[in-house]
């Protein structure tokens, strides 16, 4: 399972920039809207403490991480749901993606241009939004002319939607999002499958000035006050910063992170809040040939889990072996056999973030 998250927010917030040093690949970022025509995807690894500690236990010939994939979708203006600046375009791409992060500039610097000339978190983010909103609110209008006909007709799809789609258009047009009604089994189908972008999980990355990271939870609150949304929702980072550590050794950059006062990259929780909004976990399979970290999402059974690694495991399932993985750091595979630690599951079985997983399948 790849997780794929598009970078957006105007022109000239820091996307282009922060997406470079997140991924390390060269995109434009020169100092004016538009540069990024078309969306540049870069695949990162996830961050993964544990999945060094399995292979040094199993002596593994190679590691493969989980991986995430990064999509720099061009900076949106005022109006690009009526297609202003290339917007039609970009909406496009950002339906494709599971979740957002919504770069927003609230560093100053005059030598960068603003699309609006001014620095404005909060009215940034009240823009993307409006326009977020107002393409799905033309999308849900579309879908409810063409099933109305069919509705009085009597088709049961129809029927089913219609009252669904009405709600999504009420709340649209009342400014809020759909994240509710995903709540809901039929609309929550129907959200997805409408690709609607105010469905999509969103985090909020707050770009701030190099010299204010030491002030980076007093503006988390700041921006969640103004905005009216929960201080979690935003991560605050300096895409200069970022940038800068990208160019590191690994030990250079340890140093660097000390030397500010934080205790990880912004990748790194820029990924983990990704997890948790789109409800993901890893477990890993570890042996002599390799340790791998696999992403599910929570919630999934033993047999789902094991569909992963091959889709005709989840059909053929027989059985689960379960470590946890710090039982299995500490004392190995046999070592855990022979205490007691190895748990033989079923079809049942809900698989838990750090799991260590044999399945056994039929033939």
């Amino acid at each position: 399972m790849s997780l794929q998250i598009g970078i957006i927010g105007l022109p000239n917030v820091g996307k282009s920039t922060l997406f470079r040093a997140l991924t390390k690949k060269q995109v434009p970022a020169e100092n004016y809207p538009f540069t990024t025509i078309d969306p540049n995807v870069g695949v990162v690894e996830v961050p993964d403490d544990i999945l060094p500690q399995l292979s040094k236990v199993s002596n593994s010939k190679k590691i493969v991480p989980a991986i995430v994939e990064f999509v720099d979708i061009a900076g949106l203006v005022k109006n690009a749901h009526k297609g202003e600046g290339l917007g039609n375009k970009f909406l496009s791409n950002i339906r494709e993606v599971a979740a957002i992060a919504h770069v927003v500039r609230v560093f100053n610097d005059p030598d960068v241009i603003h699309v609006d000339n001014r620095v404005d978190p909060g009215q940034d983010i009240a823009t993307i939004e409006t326009e977020l909103a107002l393409a799905d609110l033309e999308t849900a209008k579309k879908r409810i002319e063409n099933l109305s006909g069919k509705a009085k007709s009597g088709d049961k799809i129809a029927n089913v939607q219609l009252p669904i789609l009405e709600e999504i258009e009420n709340r649209l047009s009342q400014g809020k999002d759909v994240l509710e009604l995903l709540k809901q089994d039929e609309a929550a189908k129907l959200i997805r499958e409408m690709s609607l972008l105010t469905g999509k999980p969103e985090i909020y990355v707050a770009n701030i000035d190099e010299a204010e990271i030491s002030k980076a939870d007093e503006i988390q609150k700041t921006l969640a006050d103004k905005t009216g949304k929960k201080p979690d929702d935003f991560i605050v980072i300096s895409a200069k910063i970022e940038s800068e550590i990208a160019e590191l050794s690994a030990e250079e950059s340890r140093t660097y992170l000390e030397s500010l006062g934080l205790k990880e990259p912004g990748l790194n929780r820029l990924i983990h809040q990704a997890f948790s909004i789109l409800g993901l976990q890893t477990f890993y399979t570890s042996g002599e040939m390799e340790s791998k970290a696999w992403t599910i999402s929570k919630g999934m059974t033993a047999p789902q889990a094991a569909g992963v690694i091959h889709s005709d495991f989840e059909k053929a399932f027989i059985r689960a072996e379960i470590i946890n993985w710090q039982d299995f750091v500490k004392y190995g595979e046999n070592g855990c056999k022979e205490k007691g630690l190895l748990r033989i599951e079923g079809k049942d079985y809900v698989m838990q973030a750090g799991d260590v997983a044999h399945f056994r399948v039929g033939v």
